[in-house]
């Protein structure tokens, strides 16, 4: 298999899909990756994304094939095994896997967004020749660990603690919904290590999941993006080296902050993979649905639904490119990244939901992909900051701007 770079350097053929909003925009290198990555997702994902989801299966063979395609460390350096691309060409691909297997989508955000990326921009040479070459081919994927049982959206109130003992640290604790948790070869860690300075006091640390005192939880049984793992990390006296602090002690908030604004722009590209993939299930079920002698993709009622998806998904993916735009040109984005997840995972919610209204009966069965695309939707909306969190960002962000 062609990995992304020699794709792009053999001039495959171009994509004509209508997926991409304004495709003939984008440069013929991102219209090749659209292509290549559309490709893999209706040969190897779609085919068996009904039985990842069914049976709760971790898709081993197509991450390592989308490692070996360049899938899984797509804007990390080519030096450490990674693709070398934008962060625009990554929302692209995040879409494309998305809309064939949102489990597979998610997994392959985590591993770029929230695993790789922190390391490669924070971390110094030893700890990236470590943790990030040996991440980048699919056969072993990293996780991100902020979330806790009691802080929720609040990721200031970290209650795990790390204590320095020599050249030790001491980490104590639970982190909870770990994406990748069970797959995970390491976790990047936030741990208070001063409680006294609050936000200011928690440091982030790479810990491998072989440590001792490094333990999982149950894995959660989802309502969807059920082949990627779910559980709770926890540390019982686990000892790490004194090396594996990422950046500076008190920076972890800082680090996780900017590590979350660029996962929105994973999460929003995978709410449109599933919106995209509620819009080609409705319009071909539409168009062979017979009712009153006629498809009812001629039924203006229909033909409003197909036309609401289609304003919704195509505004959420330009708001999403502009996200990817404006970090790739080293602007900043916070609020466009906040803005772009909001919008892409409420669309993804909607046109799913307007998929299983086109459908009918037929939607809310499972041998039709419309109810696990409503399943999978629904989390878009949670994960790396709920819709409140975005809204508060953007908020603050507008306020901000407006009263300078």
């Amino acid at each position: 298999m062609l990995s992304l770079g020699k794709c792009l350097q053999t001039g495959a053929r171009l994509c004509k899909s209508r997926s991409i909003a304004s495709l003939s925009a984008l440069s013929e290198t991102h219209q090749m990756l659209q292509k290549t990555c559309r490709d893999f997702s209706d040969n190897e994902l779609i085919p068996i994304a009904a039985k990842v989801d069914r049976e709760h299966l971790y898709p081993a063979e197509q991450i390592q094939k989308m490692g070996e395609l360049g899938l899984m460390a797509v804007s990390v350096e080519e030096r450490f095994g990674g693709t070398g691309l934008d962060y625009l060409a990554y929302s692209i691909a995040m879409e494309e896997i998305s809309r064939g297997c949102a489990s597979a989508g998610v997994i392959m955000s985590v591993n770029n967004s929230l695993y790789l990326g922190p390391i490669e921009r924070y971390g110094n040479e030893q700890q990236k020749q470590k943790y990030v070459a040996g991440y980048t081919d699919g056969k072993t994927v990293g996780c991100f660990a902020l979330s806790e049982p009691g802080n929720g959206s609040d990721a200031g109130a970290a209650s795990t603690t790390a204590t320095l003992r020599g050249d030790r640290w001491i980490l104590n604790g639970t982190k909870s919904w770990i994406t990748n948790a069970y797959e995970a070869g390491s976790a990047v860690v936030f741990a208070t290590t001063d409680k006294n300075l609050k936000h200011k006091g928690i440091s982030a640390f790479i810990v491998p999941k072989d440590t001792k005192g490094f333990t999982l939880g149950k894995k959660e049984d989802k309502l969807g993006i059920r082949g990627s793992s779910t559980a709770q990390l926890i540390f019982e006296d686990c000892e790490i080296p004194k090396e594996n602090l990422l950046g500076e002690t008190g920076f972890g908030f800082k680090i996780a902050m900017q590590t979350l604004d660029a996962g929105r722009i994973g999460i929003a590209s995978q709410a449109l993979g599933i919106a995209q993939a509620s819009l080609e299930c409705a319009v071909d079920y539409a168009n062979k649905r017979i009712a009153f002698g006629k498809p009812i993709s001629k039924l203006q009622a229909i033909q409003s639904k197909i036309a609401d998806m289609a304003v919704s998904l195509d505004s959420a993916r330009l708001l999403t490119w502009r996200a990817a735009w404006m970090k790739d040109n080293k602007k900043p984005y916070t609020k466009e990244a906040a803005q772009a997840k909001l919008a892409a995972s409420e669309a993804a919610t909607f046109c799913a939901h307007q998929c299983i209204q086109i459908l009918g009966g037929m939607g809310y069965v499972s041998d039709m992909p419309a109810e696990r695309h409503y399943r999978d939707a629904r989390i878009t909306e949670i994960y790396e900051g709920t819709s409140e969190i975005q809204r508060l960002v953007i908020a603050g962000q507008v306020i901000k701007e407006l009263s300078s």
